[in-house]
């Protein structure tokens, strides 16, 4: 089982437990004590067993059980016992249950145990990772609250039952002629208790919470263990100094284009009509497409987009001032405003731009377009007569699929014998699955970065994350070949061989069946520019749900170390620096990470090294329970965003900053209406 099959048996677990805990309680408070001891054996061996789930996600690391171990499972056995010793009091006037129950310490002792394991389960969904001291001080004020109330209820269910048919005076509170006026003061006493207990827990309780959550924000910085120089010794830089070359190569030119971003209706070929944000009126936006060393200049307008807009360039290694990140490395590009981008192509391969402004709406909407950036010697191959070399992004417009710029299957005549490339790109938040059928072919490159010895494959599916890019090489057979997208037989992009009689070729066989490559164990190995083995810095980020801070609001976030954004500490490092990152998903859901300026290589997943190629991505899809080591060289100074590319995970708190030691930003926060532009 994969460590999300585990995470999600635990959880299932956790709720059997508490249901089993709580059955046994309800069991023996309704006076059937039979019932209840044999529920009580059912919950025992139900907690054993997550005892044995929880073993199992031990051995997987340590993230997984934090707040299972300090708090959920101990929770189970102390607290039957705390509730005896604080509810103890309360209960003398309460020996016994009515018709012959088990006694009343029992059923608060079986009823607490019920509310530490539903106190845990309810911890690891919604408070998540870590576990702080004000997590588990809420928690235990919660069950010996419960306990308490528990307690309460039972002592004056025994009085009314001793008191059988009796009239009750409601001016002096007495029970019946068969009540002692004792008793009475007694329940009395007891009520008073269980009030000031049961407040002082609660206010305790929400008092630590909002202390916990609001010192989130005081740390600044996280060094990964690296050294911090003094702030006498550090060079200062802006970002708005940091941007990009001003000249072409030699034998480059230089590439002018000009984005208007505006609204705009699309119509898509199958008729289907959008409202679109869109660059220059058209989606995908123009594509740009250069050859390495030329300049490349882009001017980007803003016709009335009212939120703003940027470009963010997205996986090209820019200046830091040429990122397109607002209140980061920009001011927001307002309606009727202007800003010009300019840098060089000296990085080759498959791109994309999209903007960086409220960019989980943005992008959906249409703000999104192609980079690709050819050889200027171009390989014996690539030059070969006929070569077809098609850039396809793939985008979901409220359910429709449109790849390249239509809505329907699209179809292409190549001549047998051609060299063809197909450059994929993932522009939407959830992953893709591409297979090629008819023909054998190679992952030529990945998130724009050649792979080392790639093979032939043939039946497999490609699994894109979000953001993420795959260059598809082959020669082209004597018949036709089908590019399926998340096994749509009939859509897609159909390459019809000219010397093939039957035209577009027979029906797309069911592809859902077919294996997922592993691209961790693809290609040839080769040497790394840099040692991975002893890092400068190595950071940790464990991914969550949880309670938390985002742009200054209590929120449900999307988390990173229990924080959200803007209140996780900045990650430090200093230029030249290795830098490390392990990357923990201890959520249900899919993060496919992004950290702006640098490709990272893929070390290992879940422990197990990349034995292929080396493996460069700029986007790296993070699934539940996985655990993934990368690593990069500092050599690219600025301010960049590190987060999660589903950008409604972004939105609700998912990402942070690595900084450069000694890079600053003149660029303030945009207003609140606009606080979520980072994603």
């Amino acid at each position: 089982m994969t460590t999300g099959q585990w995470i999600i048996l635990d959880d299932a677990v956790a709720l059997l437990s508490a249901a089993a805990w709580f059955a046994a309680g309800v069991t023996a408070a309704l006076g059937r004590a039979q019932g209840a001891l044999g529920l009580l054996a059912a919950a025992v061996l139900v907690s054993l067993a997550r005892i044995a789930t929880v073993a199992m996600l031990a051995g997987r690391g340590w993230w997984f059980v934090q707040e299972k171990v300090l708090l959920g499972l101990p929770m189970l056995a102390a607290g039957g016992l705390a509730a005896v010793l604080i509810a103890g009091p309360t209960l003398r006037e309460a020996r016994r249950t009515p018709s012959n129950g088990l006694p009343a310490r029992s059923v608060v002792a079986l009823l607490s145990a019920a509310y530490a394991a539903a106190a845990g389960f309810v911890v690891t969904l919604l408070i998540g990772f870590p576990l702080t001291w004000s997590t588990a001080l809420i928690t235990v004020s919660l069950v010996c609250t419960g306990a308490l109330l528990t307690a309460r209820v039972l002592a004056v269910k025994a009085a009314v039952a001793a008191a059988g048919d009796a009239p009750v005076n409601r001016q002096t509170g007495e029970i019946g002629a068969g009540v002692a006026a004792g008793q009475v003061l007694e329940s009395r006493v007891s009520r008073r208790r269980f009030i000031r207990v049961a407040g002082v827990a609660v206010v305790v309780g929400a008092g630590a919470s909002g202390v916990g959550v609001s010192l989130m924000p005081v740390e600044s910085v996280t060094t990964g263990g690296g050294r911090v120089r003094s702030a006498g010794s550090r060079p200062t830089r802006s970002v708005a100094d940091l941007r990009g070359a001003g000249t072409p190569a030699s034998g480059g030119t230089r590439q002018q284009h000009v984005l208007t971003a505006r609204t705009a209706r699309v119509r898509l070929p199958s008729g289907r009509e959008v409202d679109a944000w869109a660059y220059n009126g058209q989606v995908p936006g123009p594509p740009i497409t250069v050859t390495q060393g030329d300049l490349v200049e882009v001017a980007l307008r803003n016709t009335d987009i009212q939120d703003g807009v940027t470009v963010h360039w997205h996986g090209y290694d820019v200046a830091c001032g040429e990122d397109g990140v607002p209140g980061l490395t920009q001011n927001i590009v307002a309606p009727g405003e202007e800003f010009v981008y300019r840098f060089r192509a000296d990085q080759v391969g498959t791109y994309w731009y999209h903007t960086h402004q409220v960019s989980d709406r943005g992008v959906r909407k249409g703000l999104y377009g192609t980079l690709v950036v050819t050889p200027r010697i171009m390989q014996q191959a690539d030059a070969a007569p006929g070569q077809v070399d098609l850039t396809l992004p793939v985008h979901t417009f409220d359910g429709t699929v449109v790849i390249g710029d239509s809505d329907q299957r699209t179809e292409h005549a190549v001549s047998a014998g051609a060299p063809v490339r197909l450059r994929l790109i993932n522009t939407d938040s959830q992953p893709h699955h591409f297979a090629l059928a008819g023909t054998p072919f190679r992952v030529a490159a990945v998130d724009g970065r050649d792979l080392h010895g790639p093979g032939e494959v043939s039946d497999v599916r490609l699994r894109l994350a979000a953001s993420g890019r795959y260059d598809l090489v082959f020669v082209m057979p004597d018949r036709s070949v089908a590019l399926v997208c998340d096994n749509d037989r009939d859509g897609g992009l159909r390459l019809r061989a000219q010397d093939d009689p039957t035209g577009a070729g027979p029906g797309v066989e069911d592809t859902s069946g077919w294996p997922e490559l592993d691209l961790l164990h693809y290609g040839t190995a080769a040497a790394v520019p840099f040692d991975t083995g002893a890092p400068d810095r190595h950071f940790t980020m464990v991914l969550d749900r949880g309670v938390a801070m985002v742009d200054g609001a209590p929120t449900y976030a999307q988390t990173v170390n229990g924080r959200g954004h803007p209140s996780i500490p900045d990650q430090l490092v200093t230029e030249g620096d290795v830098v490390r990152f392990t990357v923990v998903n201890r959520s249900l859901e899919t993060h496919p990470w992004h950290l702006h300026g640098h490709p990272v290589l893929i070390l290992s997943r879940n422990r197990t090294p990349s034995s292929g190629s080396p493996l460069w991505m700029d986007t790296f899809d993070v699934r539940p329970g996985e655990v993934w080591d990368v690593a990069f060289k500092a050599a690219n100074p600025g301010i960049w965003m590190n987060h999660c590319h589903n950008l409604p995970h972004a939105d609700q708190g998912m990402m942070l900053r690595l900084r450069y030691d000694g890079v600053t930003t003149p660029f303030a926060h945009p207003p609140a209406a606009h606080a979520h532009h980072h994603g």
